[in-house]
């Protein structure tokens, strides 16, 4: 499964890292993602989603319907 939240997009981006002597390797920046379950009042259930930690901020203050609204995007589109 990809590491990808379902509601903003985030995945992982490529860098270099860059030590001392100025050598470049490859590294990976992954998101920070987690299975959470998230009690929705105009639905009235739980459901499991796989969001980022901004995501989840966001939800938090303002209910999963209506960060799906703002984001203009439904249930069905994440699940």
């Amino acid at each position: 499964m990809s590491r990808k939240c379902k509601i903003t997009g985030k995945k992982p981006m490529a860098g270099n890292n860059v030590s001392k002597s100025h050598l470049k390797t490859k590294r990976w920046q992954k998101p920070n993602i987690h299975y959470k379950r998230i009690y929705d009042p105009e639905l009235g259930y739980e459901v499991r989603l796989r969001l980022s930690t901004r995501a989840l901020r966001s939800i938090s203050k303002d209910g999963l319907s209506a960060y799906l609204r703002k984001k203009r995007l439904t249930l069905k589109d994440i699940m």
